[in-house]
C-alpha cells in the first residue's frame, strides 16, 4: 500500500519544531491528534495518564489486541540544528528522536485506516512523560487503559551508529534498568578560620565517591554489569568566608538486571547510613526516575527477526543489553512484547547530543516492520 510519506517527514518537521517537555507535551498531543484524525480511528482516547492518548482501530471481532507505542516528550537540550525546523523552544529539542517515533506511528495510522482489521484491535499509543520514566506507569494505572485489554506491546527505539534502516534485536533484555538518586547531607558552617567549630560533609562526601568509584570496579558482587555515574555535586557556597555546612549529590545508577538494582541500592543506602552517622551528619535520600530492565518476550522477539528477514532489512544481533533505559519495560512486564532498534546510521550524532536529528529516511522502514508485525498476529 502506498504511504504518503511526505506527510510524515512534514509532522516530523512540525514537531521537531514545536517541542515540548515531559509532563508538558499538550501542544505535541494536539498536533498528532489533529493528524490522526484525517485517518479515522474508531476512536480517539485522550488524557491517559495525564498527556497519553491512544488511536484505536478495531473490527468488532474477537481477536488480539495489539499495541504500538511511541513517545512525545523532548529534552531539555539546546538545539544546535540550521534548518527550516529548528527547535523554536530555547533549552527544548527533539534529540531522542521521539519526533521521528511519533511520525512512524502516524505512518501505521494511514495504513490502518486503508485496511482496517479483519480481527481483535490495534492501539497506537502515543506516550507522554518517557524521559522520566513516569509515562508509562501512569497510563498502566489509568482505567480508560486498562479496559482495552491489550495482550501484545510493541515499541522502536532508533539508534545512531547502527546501519541506517537496521533492525537490532537482543536476546533476553533489551535495555538497562536506571534509577536516579539525591542525596543531601547536612552539618553545620562556620567561619572559614574556624572549620572545627562546624561539621563539614566534605570528608563523607569524598568516602562516598570513593565507595561509589569501588563499586564500579569489576567485582563478584553482581551478576551482569552495573554502573553508577555521578551527574552533579555542590559543596557549600560561594564564598571564601565559610567553611560548608551542606553538599549534595547526584548520580544514575544502572544495570542490566533488576536483581542487581537492588543490591546496588541497598549497599549505597548502607554507605551514605554509616559514613554520615559517624560524622554526625544529617542526610536524606532520595530514589527517582525508575526504570525497570526491559526484557523482550522471546515469542515476540522472534516474529522481529523474522519478519526483517522476510523484508530482507539488515538484522544486528547485540549479545548483551543496551546502556540506556526505556519506561517501555513497565508494558512488557504486564504484556507479551518486545522493542526493537532502528539504526539511524553509523555517521549520525548520538542520542541526547544537541546536533542529533532524526533521520526521515527510515520512516518508512519503522512503520512498515509494525505493519507486518499487526498483519501477523491479526491473520
Amino acid at each position: 500500500m502506498k504511504i504518503r510519506l511526505d506527510e510524515l517527514i512534514h509532522l516530523r518537521h512540525k514537531l521537531h519544531k514545536y517541542p515540548d517537555l515531559s509532563g508538558d507535551e499538550v501542544n505535541t498531543a494536539d498536533i498528532v491528534q489533529n493528524y490522526l484524525n484525517k485517518y479515522s480511528p474508531d476512536e480517539l482516547i485522550t488524557n491517559i495518564g495525564g498527556n497519553s492518548f491512544a488511536a484505536v482501530y478495531e473490527s468488532g471481532k474477537e481477536g488480539p489486541v495489539v499495541l504500538f507505542r511511541s513517545d512525545l516528550d523532548a529534552l531539555p537540550i539546546k538545539d544546535n540544528l540550521e534548518t527550516d525546523y529548528t527547535s523554536n523552544k530555547n533549552g527544548v529539542s527533539h534529540k531522542c528522536g521521539h519526533d521521528g517515533h511519533m511520525a512512524i506511528l502516524a505512518g501505521v495510522a494511514q495504513l490502518l485506516h486503508k485496511k482496517r482489521p479483519t480481527r481483535g484491535k490495534v492501539i497506537l499509543l502515543f506516550q507522554a512523560e518517557e524521559e522520566t520514566g513516569q509515562g508509562a506507569v501512569k497510563v498502566l494505572n489509568d482505567i480508560k487503559f486498562k479496559k482495552l485489554e491489550i495482550d501484545y506491546a510493541f515499541a522502536l527505539h532508533n539508534m545512531p551508529g547502527y546501519e541506517e534502516g537496521s533492525i537490532i534485536i537482543t536476546d533476553n533484555i533489551f535495555a538497562s534498568a536506571s534509577r536516579g538518586l539525591i542525596i543531601k547531607l547536612k552539618g553545620k558552617s562556620s567561619h572559614a578560620a574556624e572549620p572545627e567549630k562546624g561539621i563539614s560533609p566534605i570528608s563523607v562526601l569524598i568516602e562516598i565517591i570513593q565507595e561509589f568509584d569501588l563499586l564500579n570496579k569489576p567485582k563478584s558482587l553482581f551478576q551482569d554489569f552495573t554502573l553508577i555515574t555521578i551527574v552533579y555535586l555542590k559543596l557549600g557556597e560561594r564564598a571564601f568566608g565559610i567553611s560548608p555546612g551542606h553538599a549534595e549529590l547526584l548520580a544514575t545508577l544502572r544495570s542490566t538486571l533488576d536483581e542487581d538494582m537492588k543490591i546496588l541500592i541497598e549497599k549505597i543506602s548502607k554507605i551514605v547510613y554509616e559514613t554520615s552517622r559517624r560524622e554526625k551528619l544529617r542526610f536524606e535520600v532520595e530514589w527517582i526516575e525508575e526504570f525497570p530492565a526491559l526484557k523482550n518476550d522471546n515469542e515476540c522477539a522472534a516474529l522481529i527477526e523474522s519478519l526483517a528477514k522476510e523484508n530482507k532489512y539488515t538484522i544486528i544481533k547485540k549479545n548483551d543489553a543496551f546502556r540506556f533505559s526505556e519506561d517501555f519495560a513497565n508494558f512488557t512486564k504486564h504484556f507479551k512484547g518486545a522493542m526493537f532498534g532502528l539504526g539511524s546510521g553509523t555517521n549520525t550524532s548520538s542520542l541526547h547530543s544537541p546536533s542529533y536529528d532524526f533521520p526521515d529516511q527510515i520512516i518508512e522502514k519503522g512503520l512498515m516492520m509494525f505493519y507486518r508485525i499487526y498483519e501477523t498476529l491479526l491473520k
